[in-house]
């Protein structure tokens, strides 16, 4: 979201809140760690899945938290990466529709490459996956849910590991905020993504079953002995929704207030459109 926040919706909040917009763009959890640690003391804080929200609210840092956006996870893959074509012929088998442009020397009416399932794409000797750190950023658990999910639904045991391997897996794991540039520049053959995160960089994308891709309300519901446990604490699968928290103690109390509320508006709600962002649908909002 923090090109989201720089680009559209800073410029939209300038004119009509006349609020300057200041972000930083880092995991979710060790933001919320630091707010409730006071290392920073932000005015606003955003977050995908309701975990962080919940550790600053519960740390009484805020009051509530709304719902301004869904999102679901993708594969993301390189144009420049010699599975590239691969990767555009299994977005049509998954029925998906390919996005960004296709890979560069690949035309339309030459014999496509044989066809392979994504994730059996993503065991193809050589690739690099690229994804993010699951102790600090809700991203990197995710990928590894959407997996979990995969194995149990496509019925294939050991799946998520075979692609990931460990959970810590230095080779994969990057800062949130590189593993798109990775992609564009060709150092990674395909990296986990949320839906909204690979068109700012021009970068095509594999669009995953609605039953594994985190989407759905009820996931933890509905598997709820789907789990994962990282440095000695444990989670379940959460849907994508955004959330926006004002924090008592923000510098700028009413500017917090008003922004957050404004998030919900249909001006910044069409903004979120224009960007990919799904409507919170019936989401809630959670409290302390």
């Amino acid at each position: 979201m923090g090109s989201l926040m720089e680009g559209p919706l800073k410029s939209s909040a300038a004119q009509t809140l006349k609020l300057d917009l200041h972000g930083r763009a880092q995991g979710s959890n060790a933001l919320a760690q630091l707010i409730v640690g006071g290392s920073i003391r932000p005015d606003v804080f955003i977050s995908v899945t309701p975990a962080p929200v919940l550790t600053v609210l519960r740390a009484g840092k805020a009051e509530s938290a709304h719902p301004i956006a869904r999102t679901e996870m993708v594969i993301a893959y390189s144009p420049k990466s010699k599975f590239a074509e691969k990767f555009a012929i299994a977005a049509r088998i998954a029925g998906s529709e390919i996005l960004g442009p296709l890979p560069a020397g690949i035309k339309q009416d030459r014999r496509p490459a044989p066809a392979v399932a994504w994730w059996q794409l993503l065991q193809e000797p050589g690739l690099r996956f690229g994804r993010t750190d699951p102790v600090t950023d809700p991203q990197g658990r995710n990928i590894i849910f959407t997996l979990m999910l995969a194995e149990k639904l496509l019925r294939r045991p050991g799946l998520a590991e075979k692609i990931l391997g460990p959970t810590i897996n230095p080779q994969q794991i990057f800062t949130e905020p590189t593993v798109m540039a990775r992609l564009q520049s060709g150092e990674l053959d395909a990296a986990s993504a949320y839906k909204i995160q690979p068109g700012p960089f021009n970068l095509p994308y594999v669009t995953l079953q609605p039953e594994i891709n985190l989407s759905g309300e009820l996931v933890h519901t509905d598997h709820p002995e789907i789990s994962l446990t990282v440095n000695g604490k444990t989670y379940q699968p959460e849907p994508l929704i955004f959330y926006a928290v004002a924090l008592n103690d923000a510098p700028n109390k009413s500017g917090a207030a008003t922004f957050v509320e404004w998030l919900t508006s249909d001006e910044a709600q069409a903004i979120f459109r224009g960007y990919n962002y799904d409507p919170p649908g019936s989401a809630s909002g959670l409290h302390a």
